[in-house]
């Protein structure tokens, strides 16, 4: 029995590590097996209302979107979007964190009231925006034409929906750039600051050339988180529009959502998924590359 007993031992820890990689090899094979379904339909010609044209076409799908002035809109219309919610969600969320930087009880409850819409499902909120915004008894359209526009259709407007989207999705997700700029600047050390505060250094100088820098890896870590979800929204752009007026807001997962539910194009919907993994994968590449050079030159000046 003694002797037996630093057998047992031995063997629970060569069997631990294993165990304790289970888990993370359930999310892999949860993630993998979806994605290679996706790149399995994507080469495939698979309409559901026509089965018996099922068939391999390789890339044709691909090729096809080479040529198709409908992908390249909503190429563009992801890549819009993208752009404009984290840039203005990115510089709202630095102005609110350098206000609240200083540990007030106001501050404290100011940034604890700022996450409320993070709490709402972007859904939802975009319903209760497409209330707001309705041209005919919304309280946002009764304030913008109180101010004399008074042909301001808000979502139902080509020229406008792209604009209300963007505010809905601002308004859901500035907070959650908001909180983790300031946990950055609330972890920054306070030597620099304080000997240029002592040299009288102008707050300009201060903020371009002391904080931003220090600052720029939780920028770039909150731009990512934001960039890989806003590129692939869904919720907020179909619970709005359904991806019009038209073709305006025809995003990419809005698109493969009709083209699966609406054309029954199976091959071409898991095509647009595929190609929208790409351009994500590629786009988040160029963050932490980024990300990375930032950590290697602070450890270079450490």
């Amino acid at each position: 029995m003694t002797a037996a007993a630093p057998l047992k031992r031995r063997r629970k820890a060569q069997v631990l590590p294993y165990l304790l990689s289970l888990p993370a090899l359930l999310v892999c094979i949860g993630i993998l097996v979806p994605f290679v379904t996706a790149v399995y339909y994507s080469m495939m010609r698979f309409r559901l209302n026509m089965p018996a044209m099922k068939g391999f076409i390789w890339f044709g799908n691909y090729l096809a979107f080479l040529s198709d002035a409908e992908f390249w809109n909503t190429v563009r219309v992801s890549l819009t979007y993208t752009v404009l919610t984290v840039g203005i969600e990115l510089v709202l969320g630095l102005m609110i964190a350098m206000l609240l930087v200083r540990r007030t009880r106001f501050n404290d409850l100011a940034s604890i009231l700022l996450l409320l819409p993070l709490m709402t499902a972007p859904a939802i909120a975009a319903l209760m925006w497409k209330l707001m915004t309705n041209p005919n008894f919304g309280v946002l359209s009764y304030f913008v034409q109180s101010l004399g526009f008074e042909d301001f259709k808000w979502a139902s407007d080509t020229r406008t929906a792209m604009l209300t989207v963007v505010l809905v999705d601002v308004w859901v997700y500035t907070p959650f750039i908001m909180i983790l700029l300031l946990a950055g600047l609330r972890s920054l050390p306070q030597q620099p600051f304080e000997a240029a505060a002592l040299d009288g250094v102008p707050r300009r100088f201060v903020f371009f050339r002391i904080t931003l820098p220090m600052l720029m890896p939780y920028i770039i870590t909150a731009a990512l988180f934001r960039l890989l979800d806003s590129i692939q929204q869904f919720d907020i752009i179909y619970a709005m529009t359904q991806g019009g007026p038209g073709n305006t807001l025809m995003a990419f997962q809005v698109r493969a959502y009709i083209e699966f539910y609406s054309y029954t194009n199976v091959g071409r919907s898991a095509a647009l998924l595929v190609i929208l993994w790409a351009i994500t994968y590629a786009l988040s590449n160029v963050f932490i590359k980024q990300w990375l050079k930032l950590r290697e030159r602070a450890h270079g000046t450490a």
